[in-house]
């Protein structure tokens, strides 16, 4: 099968974990904002589509050059190969952005990569009225960044944080790629205890379920490459029987999320029950500061409200404070938590082992990470 040049798009701070994800897989990358670059064919997209936790899309890089000109960019375009990837039914509407660059009109960027496509596709194909674009679909892209153009072709459609087990959610939802990559930040074992104090629709212990179970997160959804000519009949079927070999269904798990609203908890029931994982992750209604345990050595996971969600600051910091005399004591639990608010280990009580700035969206987030001590377990007889 033909190899293709492939970049897995990434929200700012975790590319490294998706180059980590990419290379337990087997590939060779190269990390750069945004995005990790690897090299591969047509089954090395299904897999890394089905695999990648904390990835936003998987793209192929159809060609990369300079371009300071439109003449330039239609000229360049055009000469690409897309009558290897498109057939001449094909639905390829083409979305654009620039930066910091002589072509800085996107609109304009767009249309002239529309036209080079056509272009090109109606001389290979003899055709001399319109494109019928009346086929499957493929999502090109336009990026122009210090006038370096990459154009991209998208295989995954709907973002891969879109696992398909969230039928509800709460007002502020975290998504699910950025739930696994703070469940994968904190190394979390499967022998240890795993707690979400705050866990509103359950995305974070549903994701620390499939990361203990090795399911893979895209195994309950489809990808618009799927659907291609270039995919060979059965390989989907193919990849997919293999992730669903590596599931691990014996190992057991101690997973717990907790939240003070009983609405949401039915809520998160709902989603792990619909990620097949309900019996994995017990769900309770309870309040933060009434959270006690005995159990050793357990990693905590937190994504409290934030102050720009709630719109009253001092609630929110009474929430903080309130975790700090709850967890504080438990001095074999490694913490981490989650805020905007870069006043936390005020409110917290004590400093953090470790800050990470990670963006949830837009906006830009501190991951307080306290580590534990950890201890062996004494057998009790």
């Amino acid at each position: 099968m033909k190899e293709f040049n492939i970049m897995a798009t990434a929200a700012a701070g975790i590319e490294a974990l998706v180059g980590r994800e990419l290379k337990d897989l087997g590939y060779e990358t190269q990390v750069e904002n945004g995005r990790v670059r690897f090299r591969g064919d047509i089954k090395d997209i299904l897999t890394t589509n089905l695999w990648l936790r904390t990835a936003d899309r998987v793209k192929i890089i159809v060609g990369e050059f300079e371009a300071v000109t439109f003449d330039e960019l239609f000229e360049q375009t055009k000469a690409l190969p897309w009558d290897e990837l498109l057939p001449i039914d094909a639905e390829f509407p083409v979305e654009g952005r620039s930066h910091n660059s002589q072509l800085h009109n996107v609109p304009s960027a767009q249309a002239i990569v529309k036209k080079a496509i056509v272009s090109k596709l109606s001389e290979v194909y003899h055709r001399r009225t319109m494109l019928p674009e009346s086929g499957t679909l493929y999502p090109l892209e336009v990026i122009i960044n210090k006038d370096h153009v990459i154009l991209t072709l998208d295989t995954t459609g709907d973002s891969l944080f879109k696992r398909g087990y969230r039928k509800a959610k709460g007002g502020a939802p975290l998504k699910e790629n950025m739930a696994a990559a703070l469940v994968l930040l904190a190394h979390w074992f499967t022998d240890n205890p795993f707690v979400d104090p705050v866990c509103g629709s359950g995305t974070i212990p549903i994701e620390a379920a499939l990361i203990g179970r090795n399911i893979a997160p895209g195994f309950n959804r489809n990808f618009v490459c799927e659907k291609w000519s270039l995919t060979p009949a059965g390989l989907s079927d193919e990849v997919r029987a293999a992730a669903d070999e590596q599931a691990d269904y014996d190992t057991p798990l101690d997973i717990t999320g907790y939240d003070i609203d009983q609405n949401m908890v039915d809520i998160a029931k709902a989603n792990a029950q619909e990620a097949g994982l309900s019996a994995d992750i017990t769900f309770k209604q309870m309040a933060l500061k009434d959270w006690k345990t005995d159990k050793i050595n357990g990693v905590l996971i937190a994504n409290p409200p934030y102050g720009e969600r709630l719109s009253d600051e001092e609630s929110v910091r009474e929430l903080y404070r309130e975790m700090g005399e709850v967890y504080r004591p438990m001095k074999t639990w490694s913490k981490y938590i989650l805020t905007s608010d870069l006043e936390f280990e005020k409110s917290y009580g004590a400093r953090a082992t470790k800050k990470r700035k990670l963006y949830n969206g837009s906006l830009r987030t501190d991951y307080f990470q306290y580590w534990g001590k950890k201890i062996r377990p004494t057998n009790k007889k």
